[in-house]
């Protein structure tokens, strides 16, 4: 079952989903926390939810307000870089430079495929920690190769 978790895990890296950074957090995490690496996942979907429902107000608004909305995307570009979403990470940097140019368009078009990246992404880790439960405790972190 450990094989199999390391295929899931490798299959995230190989179609763009987490970067090096997942790793980092993996080597974090030890047997005093041996949930620390889901347990910050967790965290990460809990603050993108509410910023991901303050995006949506902001859209809905109807008169754009760029630099609102870029603060919003900073704070979403920060916490996915922090756990290696690098699909939600890209959406995140094309967002705000639509902001910068004033481009509303571009930014609802961008949230929309981010939205669809995130929602993957958590379906994803929902899946690969689930199956690290059940393989239970692994040796030691390794890079992806």
């Amino acid at each position: 079952m450990q094989r199999q978790v390391a295929l899931i895990k490798q299959s995230l890296f190989d179609q763009g989903y987490l970067d090096e950074q997942f790793v980092e957090l993996e080597e974090l995490q030890d047997d005093a926390n041996p949930n620390f690496v889901e347990e910050v996942a967790t965290l990460y979907f809990k603050d993108s939810a509410r910023l991901i429902s303050n995006i949506e107000q902001a859209l809905e608004r109807g008169s754009f307000d760029f630099n609102r909305l870029d603060n919003y995307m900073h704070q979403f570009k920060g916490s996915s870089t922090s756990i290696g979403a690098s699909k939600v990470k890209t959406e995140c940097t094309m967002f705000r430079e639509y902001c910068r140019v004033g481009n509303a368009e571009g930014c609802l078009r961008t949230f929309k495929q981010l939205k669809k990246e995130h929602a993957t992404l958590r379906k994803k880790l929902e899946q690969y920690f689930q199956l690290a439960r059940q393989a239970g405790p692994k040796e030691t972190a390794r890079r992806p190769k």
